[in-house]
């Protein structure tokens, strides 16, 4: 299976392709750059393949949760591309996805990117038996007080907000959290490990559905 992802939800830009299994991304920290970089990454990565947009199987993207103009940038290139080449699309959680890439380091994630105006976006996530980090509960953007509490102990925490407020949210978790990666941000790589199981599981949308997520309505950058 052939597929693209981009990622474009944080201060972290990323694109990346598998090709019959090989796989490779380019990424990127860089705060407002995104619109700039991500068509030549895009680009890049399939000249690098030898390898043409329309040769590929399917495209996913990071959907949100996350900055308001990053998402609609990662919305809009995919549905630009999809459309271009007549392609299904996976839309990926951008909390599911910082979680997949910290799966190495732990079963049990508590995502928190920093929402700004004193908010998180928030996630909880367990490893499946398939490897695959599956969701506890449901994504929200709340006060670091409020966040969702899981019974169990052993959390990992990852994302910007475990730095923002990193205070209230070990208040808040206690014991339960073991540690965490407050510079920890969602890539391509793992939007395209989610968008695997997505495809194989036939979970696609065409390029008129694949919407962003924001989970609220406030514009915050």
């Amino acid at each position: 299976m052939n597929l693209l992802a981009i990622e474009t939800s944080t201060e972290a830009c990323s694109a990346a392709i598998v090709l019959d299994g090989d796989r490779h991304q380019v990424y990127e920290l860089a705060p407002r750059r995104h619109a700039e970089l991500i068509l030549s990454m895009v680009d890049g990565l399939l000249n690098e393949a030898g390898i043409s947009l329309q040769a590929l199987d399917g495209l996913a993207f990071g959907r949100g949760p996350g900055a308001f103009t990053g998402v609609r940038i990662a919305t809009g290139v995919i549905q630009g591309l999809a459309y271009a080449a007549d392609l299904p699309v996976v839309p990926v959680s951008t909390l599911a996805a910082m979680a997949q890439g910290v799966a190495d380091r732990s079963g049990k994630v508590a995502c928190a990117i920093d929402a700004r105006i004193g908010e998180v976006y928030w996630g909880l996530y367990v490893r499946g038996e398939n490897g695959i980090m599956q969701p506890i509960g449901q994504e929200r953007v709340c006060l670091p007080d409020a966040v969702d509490i899981p019974d169990s102990g052993g959390w990992y925490g990852a994302g910007t907000g475990w730095g923002v407020y990193a205070g209230r949210l070990k208040d808040r978790f206690g014991t339960g959290l073991v540690a965490m990666d407050k510079d920890c941000y969602p890539c391509a790589d793992a939007v395209l490990t989610l968008a695997q199981a997505a495809f194989a599981r036939g979970d696609t949308v065409t390029a008129a559905h694949a919407l962003p997520v924001y989970l609220r309505d406030k514009v915050t950058g």
